[in-house]
């Protein structure tokens, strides 16, 4: 992995020449990503994050941690026990330089030994299940992650908008797999990495998904086609 996510993250906290990221998927076109937008404050960052560490409570765990903007803000203005968890080594080095007490890289599937009352996949969050095929491998993982009375907050986007409709108002959707199952590429600096799996879920599907895996779930928000969901143990 070229993590250059981490690099990109890396650059911009120590001011050694960043540039923005860019990505792409399956069925969009090269869009920028500032990589001051994963720095943002509380203020900066949209509805739903917000509503999300407003709810969070307990031990924290921060799925995805990225820049560990979440979690810098549960630790310090919160006063809450916060783990960062992040697969990319340089992503979780900025999140310990800026002060972040526990922060830990690894892949979720691997993590263990510990219990959590609240964990956040925020940004997209149902994204690191990758495809309906796997998705309940990740969903049994969380289940064994959170404690008895925790909650899991993730967000996500039905993506139906972006595809075209019929004069009928039909919506022409590929006709093999679930149409949020998309493989995602970041650019950095003239590099790129393999393409990745990223899933965006509409609440139905994961609310069907995460009720065969033991949870019960609640939609917290709705901001256009985007939500907020909450997960809890049955």
């Amino acid at each position: 992995m070229k993590d250059l996510m981490g690099r990109a993250i890396w650059d911009y906290f120590k001011n050694q020449n960043p540039e923005d990221l860019q990505t792409e998927t399956s069925i969009s076109e090269l869009d920028e990503l500032p990589v001051d937008y994963l720095f943002r404050n509380f203020d900066e960052m949209n509805a739903i994050e917000q509503k999300a560490l407003k709810l969070s409570q307990g031990k924290v765990l921060d799925i995805g941690a990225g820049a560990g903007s979440h979690s810098l803000y549960l630790q310090n203005e919160r006063s809450l026990d916060v783990t960062a968890l992040d697969i990319s080594p340089k992503s979780i080095e900025v999140c310990q330089l800026r002060g972040i007490k526990n922060a830990i890289v690894q892949n979720m599937l691997e993590f263990s030994g510990e219990t959590f009352d609240t964990i956040l996949l925020l940004m997209n969050g149902t994204g690191i299940f990758q495809s309906l095929n796997v998705i309940d491998v990740y969903l049994k993982k969380l289940h064994s992650l959170v404690n008895k009375y925790g909650q899991i907050l993730i967000d996500s986007t039905d993506i139906l908008y972006m595809f075209d409709q019929d004069e009928d108002g039909g919506v022409l959707v590929p006709a093999t797999g679930y149409y949020g199952e998309l493989d995602y590429v970041v650019h950095y600096k003239g590099e790129y990495e393999d393409p990745i799996k990223w899933l965006y879920l509409d609440f139905n599907t994961l609310k069907n998904a995460a009720e065969n895996n033991g949870f019960k779930i609640e939609k917290v928000m709705q901001e256009e086609d985007s939500y907020l969901a909450k997960l809890t143990k049955k």
